[in-house]
């Protein structure tokens, strides 16, 4: 009975695992979504200001990124 309900609450870890990564990824999809389409509406409201527009859209992609795969690898560590 008790390993049984281990092997249970084990299988509910990894599955809660997947369902993190899951998440982490569908949300840095929608935040770099985001940030790419407020880009452009700059752009196109301050043609002029597109370089320094695209270096910061860039640049917070980049850390969105970086915080969505460090909690994928946590996910996959605690697997």
């Amino acid at each position: 009975m008790l390993i049984s309900t281990l092997l249970a609450a084990e299988g509910l870890a990894k599955l809660g695992c997947g369902l993190g990564a899951g998440i982490a990824v569908i949300g840095a999809g929608l935040g770099i979504g985001k940030i790419g389409g407020q880009a452009m509406d700059a752009i196109a409201r301050q043609p002029e200001a597109s370089s320094k527009i695209q270096t910061n859209m860039i640049l917070t992609s980049a850390f969105v990124e970086g915080c969505a795969l460090f909690a994928i690898a946590a996910c996959a560590f605690l697997i």
